[in-house]
């Protein structure tokens, strides 16, 4: 297995790009994008009063505590600890834009996600054109193209019906972004996870960039399912009823980081992140799955000619005609897709979510009888109609272990 390390990215304010080949559309995948929705919400400072906003640790203290080799290394990039929660980190110049696994680094900025920041992360973009060359051929074995199958409202409260599904907010250099992801079981603490399951693509800007930035989960958004109307005026409470929790730790595939292209299908067959979050307001000790009461174990050895009667897809989608409020679910029997001849297969499933359901988890019930994860929402068509997710393998798991080992003895 090759190195691990942290994630990619996002999509830019104001705009989707979808990206397609010949051979994508001899198989009829019309063009492919990366299902992550952006923002055209306010940048935020410090805290919600403009004030310096503490920096937290895992621990919950109010100072972050860094690693002196890490510290050289931030200095080297030019990065002030300080300066940055108070909005340096808004510099995304090219060279001080952190991208190796041992630069990531992601200080809690209190209050920066405030209701209606969150809200407007969800706003789509507009559709770009489509660049025929961006997809090289697939093995021959792509199944035929699934009949669409229309995204069902989850009924609230989502906590209940879906008390794994949250949302991830982060800021990239093109504007406020947002991806959905799963709490998964931690097997260094079982049943006191932190760990959150999403995209590569929603914490890592891939091949072209590094780390995207405040990066955070907000488990069961918008509980009760409110419409966007009525959460114009809502309390933070009501909109993140079991808080907002930041990520300390990411990581993902090396392959991500290498190939994973900001539209497309570039390293979309491990284009998956585990993220390792810490409440922002400290909490009471509890962990994440103890908060929520509820955490999904990772399957790893899912064939790769999909046996599942069918797998359920969850997410926010956000591009129209869904505006990124309410949870969703797809149930469909999955297929097999390949878009790089030399990478791993793909599962496919009909659905009608569009941007925002990246990262979401594709869930399983296995042989005895209890769900689990089996993928992630990775990329879709321009028109909605299908959502493809990568089969988790080695890589996969080497991913999980090693954020799972990280923080193994804390």
């Amino acid at each position: 297995m090759r190195p691990i390390r942290p994630l990619f990215a996002a999509r830019r304010e104001g705009s989707v790009r979808r990206r397609t080949s010949p051979v994508l559309a001899a198989v009829g995948l019309a063009a492919a994008l990366t299902f992550t929705t952006t923002a055209c919400g306010p940048d935020g400072d410090a805290d919600a009063e403009g004030k310096p906003a503490p920096v937290a640790s895992t621990a919950g203290n109010d100072k972050i505590k860094i690693p002196d080799e890490l510290k050289q290394k931030l200095k080297e990039h030019g990065i002030d600890i300080d300066k940055w929660k108070n909005g340096a980190w808004k510099n995304w110049d090219k060279d001080d834009w952190l991208r190796e696994a041992d630069e990531y680094i992601n200080p809690i900025i209190k209050g920066l996600w405030d209701p209606d920041r969150m809200r407007r992360a969800e706003d789509p973009d507009k559709d770009k054109g489509v660049d025929d060359n961006d997809l090289s051929g697939d093995q021959g074995v792509t199944d035929p193209t699934p009949v669409p199958v229309k995204a069902r409202a989850v009924a609230a409260s989502y906590h209940q019906n879906a008390p794994t599904a949250g949302k991830v907010f982060f800021d990239s250099p093109k504007g406020t972004m947002v991806c959905s992801a799963t709490v998964v079981q931690d097997p260094a603490h079982p049943g006191k996870s932190n760990l959150v399951w999403t995209a590569g693509h929603c914490v890592h800007a891939g091949k072209k960039g590094g780390w995207y930035r405040n990066i955070a989960f907000v488990p069961s958004y918008n509980n009760s399912g409110k419409p966007t109307a009525a959460l114009k005026s809502a309390p933070r409470e009501e909109i993140a009823p079991y808080g907002v929790w930041w990520g300390d730790w990411a990581q993902t595939s090396d392959q991500w980081i290498e190939q994973g292209g900001e539209t497309g299908g570039d390293g979309a067959a491990y284009d998956y992140a585990v993220i390792h979050v810490t409440p922002e307001k400290g909490g009471d000790g509890k962990s994440l799955e103890e908060t929520v009461g509820s955490a999904l174990p990772v399957n790893f050895n899912a064939p790769a000619v999909p046996k599942a009667a069918s797998i359920t897809a969850t997410g926010y989608p956000a591009a129209a005609p869904y505006d990124g409020q309410t949870l969703y679910q797809c149930q469909d029997k999955p297929g097999r897709l390949s878009i790089v001849r030399t990478d791993p297969t793909m599962y496919r499933v009909g659905c009608t979510m569009t941007g925002g359901s990246s990262g979401g988890g594709w869930v399983e019930t296995g042989a005895d009888g209890k769900p689990a994860l089996v993928s992630n929402t990775s990329i879709g068509p321009v028109q909605a109609g299908w959502l493809a997710g990568p089969r988790l393998g080695p890589v996969a798991k080497g991913v999980y272990d090693s954020v799972s080992k990280k923080f193994a003895g804390r």
